[in-house]
């Protein structure tokens, strides 16, 4: 199938998603080297962001009055996973991997790894085959992620925050799967502003006994105003317009266009890094990154 034209608007929105996106990493590293923690930028986040959305869903009914605003009661359980497995668990991981091993190996395994294990899942829960060139590619990909692990910890001497970083960051791509494959049907049966207000407000709910365990929700009243215009970009750039985009974008163009751009989002996320947070890429770090790259392009081109 030929895949649809991707015009001027489209190609300028993909790559201010691909901006907002691969900021966020870097983003959060600011903000967690202030006075946030990584439960307390996730919690305020998503409790804004899920805010937000329910005002737009809000309007969007008064607008339109056919507009479903709630979904039914059978489906709460998936949303309730949706949101443990794509915004809580997720976030907490990512904003925890980005305090110890830093924003540019939180984008490289956010975003290259995470069609690497939905092929696998693919494989293993739909029963989809796999050809000799997607094994080569989950190949390199392993490769590339020990590469990335054991050579940015064992650079110089061992660093063990960048070592246990890297494996909380290994849950992120994991976690994104089981949101992918647990939101297929609901993204289908659902109108995907509805189905994002559930998971963003249910993810950020279910934040806060962390927040309150952490002590962390106390910064509410204490944040300062660089800190709350972090955690403003992280919710309306990155989450609400963001999201707006993507669903845009899927269907102007399609998904194989859409998800091609994300491939670019970790050379973001390396570029800010290394400019505003003096992230450096080091050796090992980027001939895993090439390899993880070079497995993702093996399992998912055509």
């Amino acid at each position: 199938m030929v895949g649809k034209p991707v015009g001027t608007l489209e190609t300028l929105l993909l790559v201010i998603l691909i901006v907002f996106w691969g900021s966020s990493f870097v983003v959060v590293k600011v903000a967690l080297e202030q006075e946030l923690t990584p439960v307390s930028i996730a919690t305020f986040r998503f409790l804004l962001a899920g805010g937000l959305f329910a005002l737009i869903l809000m309007l969007r009914r008064i607008r339109k009055s056919g507009d479903p605003a709630f979904i039914e009661i059978k489906d709460l359980p998936n949303m309730a996973l949706l949101a443990l497995s794509g915004v809580t668990f997720f976030f907490l991981a990512q904003y925890t991997g980005i305090k110890m091993a830093g924003a540019s190996i939180a984008a490289i395994f956010a975003c290259l790894l995470s069609p690497i294990f939905i092929a696998i899942s693919s494989t293993r829960v739909l029963k989809e085959q796999i050809n000799r060139g997607q094994i080569f590619g989950i190949g390199f990909a392993g490769v590339g992620t020990l590469v990335v692990i054991l050579g940015g910890s064992v650079n110089v001497q061992f660093n063990p925050d960048f070592f246990y970083g890297s494996l909380v960051l290994l849950a992120t791509p994991i976690l994104w799967n089981l949101y992918t494959v647990l939101g297929k049907r609901t993204v289908e049966k659902y109108n995907p502003i509805l189905a994002l207000t559930y998971v963003t407000v249910l993810g950020g709910l279910f934040l806060l006994p962390f927040s309150v365990a952490d002590n962390s929700i106390r910064l509410a009243l204490s944040l300062s105003l660089s800190s709350w215009l972090a955690i403003a970009y992280l919710a309306v750039a990155c989450t609400l317009v963001g999201y707006y985009i993507w669903f845009y974008a899927l269907k102007k163009v399609g998904a194989a266009v859409t998800s091609s751009f994300l491939f670019a989002e970790p050379l973001v996320t390396v570029l800010l890094a290394s400019l505003f947070v003096g992230e450096k890429v080091t050796v090992p770090i980027g001939v895993g990154g090439l390899l993880i790259f070079l497995g993702v392009y093996l399992v998912t081109r055509k």
